[in-house]
């Protein structure tokens, strides 16, 4: 599966993508979201981070599946 990070997610990770293999069936994008989280501590500091799968907004309770694009997006700042 192809993760795209963006802003301090991307700065977090270090990559502008991620690619992570599903290690069981019926993981949510919530789920992958908390296994990054506790991969990537600092992800778990931001006060939100928007999901997106297939270019979808998702509130994490998709299926993923292995072929699945799923975005992290932190909140935007600026003025």
């Amino acid at each position: 599966m192809k993760i795209l990070l963006f802003g301090i997610a991307k700065d977090i990770i270090g990559s502008s993508i991620l690619e992570q293999k599903l290690t069981k069936d019926g993981v949510t994008s919530a789920d992958l979201l908390s296994s990054l989280k506790e991969e990537y501590p600092e992800l778990s500091k931001l006060r939100s981070i928007a999901l997106a799968v297939n270019g979808e907004h998702s509130l994490g309770e998709e299926i993923l599946r292995e072929e699945d694009e799923v975005a992290l997006i932190p909140p935007m700042s600026g003025g």
